[in-house]
């Protein structure tokens, strides 16, 4: 099994630190001035989202892994949303991901990897039957990530993987992503087949994470990556370097989705798209960008640093 890089000292993956975001003058970072109504190109992700968190729960299917429990008689899934402003590429070469995207924009990446056998290992039973016992290190679900909370994952899977609610602040939900032991998980990581392409100069560190529906983090940014999809939807929304997104850093994505997103104009709104399972998002370096899970989602990020 190759080794996995970036690990800090104990046997966990790094991290890489969230950067703080642009104040204004009065102390409140990024909160908005006044309010504004929902224009109209904003209407269909938002109706999407309020749908998918309200849909009520069933019995899950083999395909979800088990980890969508809605009940009888509601929706299996809901429609893709209609913004989708990031490329689509399969069958891409390493030569034109280099060319055009590596140090420039964002891009989906499909079948790149085959990971049907770290997927199934991945299901909610298998993962309970192998690491239900295992502690996991959970962080708060804002920027700055600074509080840290250890709990048997078992724990964390029935009792804290639940929909966010639109009211709760970013340092009081508990997120599992990032701080993962090498050691004790390395039977499940063995099986993970992480994207070929690389960058020169810079070494990959794993995280894996599973959060619920309606979850995220807010907007932040660090060095190159890939982000693939495992079980679930995971809804992005990027910003360049040079373009800082306003917003709160211990709001959650879902409430500046809520509350900011529908005032943003054509031309201040980010790149978004929601990377489907099975796919792989690439961001480039310092790109801002926030998360919203639309789905209970298992996910791993190859973080390039």
């Amino acid at each position: 099994m190759p080794p996995f890089p970036g690990r800090t000292k104990g046997g966990h993956f790094r991290e890489p630190s969230r950067r703080p975001c642009r104040c204004h003058d009065d102390g409140a970072p990024g909160l908005p001035r006044g309010g504004g109504l929902m224009s109209p190109g904003a209407r269909p992700l938002l109706l999407l989202v309020f749908w998918t968190l309200a849909a009520p729960a069933r019995p899950s299917s083999e395909s979800d892994g088990g980890w969508q429990r809605r009940r009888p008689g509601a929706p299996a899934a809901v429609a893709e949303e209609e913004r989708c402003t990031v490329e689509r590429r399969a069958d891409l070469s390493y030569a034109e991901f280099v060319q055009h995207y590596a140090f420039s924009r964002p891009v989906i990446l499909q079948g790149l990897t085959d990971n049907s056998r770290f997927r199934a290992l991945c299901s909610r039973e298998r993962l309970l039957a192998s690491f239900g016992d295992s502690v996991v290190r959970l962080s708060t679900a804002n920027t700055y990530s600074y509080q840290k909370v250890d709990l048997p994952f078992q724990e964390y899977v029935e009792r804290l993987l639940q929909p966010q609610d639109p009211t709760s602040l970013g340092n009081d939900t508990l997120y599992f992503f990032g701080d993962n032991n090498f050691t004790e998980w390395a039977s499940l990581f063995r099986h993970y087949s992480p994207p070929t392409f690389g960058l020169l100069g810079t070494t990959p560190a794993y995280s894996f994470g599973i959060a619920g529906a309606g979850s995220g983090v807010p907007f932040h940014w660090h060095g190159p990556g890939f982000s693939e999809v495992i079980y679930g939807r995971k809804h992005w929304f990027l910003y360049p370097p040079e373009k800082t997104p306003e917003f709160h850093p211990n709001k959650t994505t879902l409430s500046w989705l809520q509350d900011m997103y529908p005032a943003l104009t054509p031309s201040a709104r980010p790149l978004e798209c929601t990377i489907q399972a099975g796919e792989i998002l690439y961001f480039p370096d310092r790109w801002w960008h926030a998360t919203l899970n639309l789905d209970t989602s298992v996910f791993i990020s190859t973080f390039l640093s």
